[in-house]
């Protein structure tokens, strides 16, 4: 089956008077994904995402919501609400308690009579601040106000979340709490785009990436695909033997491409370009030459390896 385009671009560009923040950007996310964006500080990534939540006007190029053209004018208000918009930066109303300040917001989008109570109901447990709702956010931890932002975010029940940095600052438990979030809000069928800078919550939350440098969109693909394509398998091996002997095995073997002694152990990471039944037979052989190994763990490059690597093949 083929799945809906949540969001579509076509010759994105935003243009600040010399410079090109967004650049050509065609870009495509289905609907129910989780996209992840990456890039470092200047790719664009906050102004893309400024420009799909119709808070910058593009320069050039087009914008689809569910098939739907955005503008930034008052033609398609109605497809402006099915948006939910979470900068990097906005700020709270420190003197409001919890509730009062979701239900000023419920009353913004027009959420009435018994429905916005439920809602804010709903949401309060979703971000697990409902044992908080009548204390004032200024008492609030960091990691509390960051979900309260999203729950002011979601209140109104978008198709579409955009969230800038939505974990930045926050300590490891708050951004494992966020990520559980985000895992529910994409399970209810909400279509999600996050920018961060923690990779490793991105490779745990997304679907799918885009990587942005200089205001062009490098890459764009599922992750499983990205994987697929630029990740190479590791091997760690342990040896209780001569660690020469190992490497001397090693060296026999035509599918193992690079291998690096790590100093002060008798441990060997290995670059290996094998499928898994490949590995199975590198195991084999190295039992068979009489190698006592102790550890034989196969791994793959990591998000942030591919996106160093990226990075460096656009400077190069």
């Amino acid at each position: 089956m083929v799945k809906e385009i949540a969001i579509r671009t076509t010759g994105l560009t935003k243009q600040f008077e010399r410079h090109v923040a967004v650049n050509d950007v065609d870009l495509e996310i289905q609907t129910g994904e989780v996209y992840g964006l990456i890039g470092p500080n200047g790719a664009g990534k906050t102004t893309l995402i400024r420009m799909l939540a119709t808070a910058e006007e593009p320069t050039t190029g087009e914008i689809y919501i569910n098939g739907d053209r955005l503008q930034r004018d008052q033609s398609n208000l109605k497809l402006k609400r099915r948006l939910g918009y979470l900068p990097d930066d906005y700020p709270l109303y420190e003197d409001l308690t919890v509730w009062d300040y979701l239900d000023y917001f419920a009353r913004l989008y027009r959420l009435q009579g018994k429905h916005r109570i439920q809602r804010l109901h709903e949401v309060l447990e979703l971000i697990q601040l409902g044992n908080k709702r009548h204390s004032m956010i200024s008492t609030l931890s960091r990691g509390m106000k960051q979900r309260l932002s999203l729950a002011r975010t979601i209140i109104h029940e978008p198709i579409l979340l955009l969230l800038d940095e939505p974990v930045s600052g926050l300590d490891p438990i708050a951004r494992m709490q966020f990520r559980e979030i985000i895992k529910a809000l994409q399970e209810a069928g909400m279509t999600i785009l996050i920018s961060s800078h923690v990779l490793s919550d991105l490779a745990e939350l997304c679907t799918s990436v885009g990587i942005m440098e200089l205001g062009f969109l490098v890459e764009s693909s599922s992750l499983k695909h990205l994987y697929q394509r630029l990740s190479r398998q590791q091997i760690l091996i342990s040896t209780l033997g001569n660690i020469d002997i190992l490497v001397s095995e090693l060296k026999n073997n035509p599918l193992v491409e690079e291998w690096e002694v790590i100093p002060s152990t008798n441990n060997v990471r290995v670059n290996f370009s094998g499928k898994p039944e490949d590995s199975a037979d590198l195991l084999r052989s190295l039992v068979s030459a009489g190698i006592p190994l102790t550890e034989f763990h196969c791994t793959q490059e990591d998000l942030e390896t591919i996106f160093l690597k990226l990075g460096h093949k656009q400077a190069s």
